[in-house]
C-alpha cells in the first residue's frame, strides 16, 4: 500500500481503520489488502491511502475521500463487502472505523 498520501485539497474525509490481525491466512490477507487498494483507487471520490502495521499486528489504514457519498458507495461495493466479511471471520481480532472531516492540515519537511 502506498504510504503518506499527498492531498492538495481541503476539505476532504478520512476513513481511519485501526485493526489487530490474527495469525490466520497471512497470504490471503496480503492479496486481498492489495486488491482492496487497487479497487478503491477505481472508485469515484477516492483521493489516496496511507497504511502501516507494527510487529504486534496492530495496523492503521487511512483512506481519503472527497465526500461521504463516495465513502458510502465504497462500503457497498460487493467485492469490498466480501473482504469485510472475511476480515470479521478470519483476519481480525478487532477493529475500529472512524470517519473524519479534514478541514485543516499541516506539513513539515526537512
Amino acid at each position: 500500500m502506498s504510504n503518506l498520501a499527498n492531498l492538495n485539497r481541503l476539505p476532504y474525509y478520512a476513513v481511519i481503520f485501526t485493526s489487530t490481525r490474527t495469525d490466520a491466512d497471512a497470504d490471503g490477507y496480503e492479496v486481498t489488502a492489495s486488491r482492496m487498494v487497487e479497487l478503491a483507487m477505481q472508485q469515484e471520490g477516492f483521493l489516496g491511502v496511507d497504511s502501516v502495521r507494527d510487529d504486534s499486528k496492530v495496523g492503521i489504514t487511512t483512506s481519503y475521500w472527497e465526500d461521504l457519498e463516495s465513502i458510502r458507495k465504497w462500503h457497498a461495493v460487493a467485492e469490498h463487502q466480501q473482504a469485510q466479511a472475511k476480515g470479521k471471520s478470519t483476519w481480525y481480532k478487532n477493529f475500529t472505523i472512524r470517519i473524519c472531516l479534514i478541514e485543516r492540515e499541516y506539513e513539515f519537511e526537512s
